[in-house]
């Protein structure tokens, strides 16, 4: 025997589980047209009448009652195949969506810890600035935050509807200057020094989320220092750009710790002074609640979070009696 066309199947079987022929074409994403007329194709192929058509509303015939059962069975089986071929294209690889300054300067320097945990999961990363928030009202809740991934790290405020969320660490800013500032004619040793050097600026990276944006305004005025014109020295497109040249002595950056890791590791950064402001957002690793029980995630999703625990430059330094209390200018 020779069957219906595919199509014509699905199109009855959407609107006989709806009892609507609208509803199965919101469902199919196509017109009530449509659906109209693949049932009339697959009656006048069958021979036989699916439906009683009545004022504003449809009903099936014995005919369209006996196909109804073994046919959502049959979609509901395809469904399952093609599922699970995709689950085995997919097997051992993880999608990641990062910001591009924390995959360079934090991440990617780890990985080689994950790939030794997890051997046969083949991680593809994908560098996206999209993945700071922007100003809420420009957050589309019904977009996809994992910007094409199946895991992403994002910087914001951490409300993402409808999405598992795990906080990684706060960001604070911290002063950052090459170790030979700390000597010379004119050494760097307190707030007030600053006033003999350069400030280095940077702008349209992870500082600029809506959420708070720290600044040396701020920060100067939360040590007492009084007298720096903030306006004054280079400003840079990325904050990685503004810490290389900060490493290479050309002034102080007002940057997240987290960003210098390697840096402050081979000691090409110090941080001269332990009053730091918090930027108001976090890292956050995020995925959808579908994939959350994947193997891949799962792995991924235990590693990353003990490296973000064990980080030493996730919490910010204790600041000294000389300097006054921390205030939250985040907000």
């Amino acid at each position: 025997m020779r069957l219906p066309p595919l199509n014509a199947l699905r199109a009855f079987e959407a609107a006989a589980r709806h009892c609507s022929v609208y509803k199965a074409a919101q469902e199919l994403h196509v017109t009530p047209a449509a659906i109209s007329h693949q049932i009339k194709a697959l009656e006048e192929h069958l021979g036989v009448a699916l439906f009683k058509r009545m004022p504003r509303r449809i009903a099936l015939t014995p005919a369209g009652e006996a196909c109804l059962p073994k046919l959502t069975a049959a979609f509901a089986q395809m469904a399952d195949a093609v599922a699970a071929a995709q689950h085995l294209a997919h097997a051992g690889r993880l999608m990641l969506s990062v910001p591009p300054a924390l995959a360079s300067k934090w991440l990617i320097p780890k990985l080689a810890g994950f790939r030794d945990r997890n051997p046969d999961i083949d991680l593809r990363i994908s560098a996206r600035q999209t993945l700071v928030d922007r100003a809420r009202g420009e957050l589309d809740q019904g977009a996809n935050l994992l910007e094409g991934g199946d895991v992403a790290i994002r910087f914001g405020d951490g409300d993402y509807p409808g999405y598992v969320v795990h906080k990684l660490f706060d960001s604070y800013a911290l002063p950052m200057c090459s170790p030979r500032l700390l000597e010379g004619p004119n050494p760097l040793r307190t707030p007030d020094d600053l006033r003999h050097h350069t400030l280095l600026h940077y702008e349209n990276d992870i500082a600029m989320v809506d959420v708070g944006r720290p600044n040396w305004t701020s920060w100067l005025k939360a040590a007492g220092v009084r007298g720096v014109n903030t306006r004054r020295g280079p400003t840079f497109n990325h904050v990685t750009l503004a810490m290389q040249a900060a490493a290479d002595g050309l002034g102080v950056v007002l940057g997240i710790p987290i960003m210098a890791v390697g840096e402050f590791a081979e000691g090409s950064l110090v941080a001269p002074f332990p009053l730091s402001l918090p930027t108001g957002a976090s890292y956050y690793l995020v995925y959808s609640r579908e994939n959350q029980d994947e193997p891949s995630v799962a792995a991924f999703r235990e590693w990353i979070l003990a490296e973000a625990r064990a980080e030493p430059w996730a919490e910010p330094p204790q600041v000294p009696s000389a300097f006054a209390a921390v205030p939250d200018l985040s907000g």
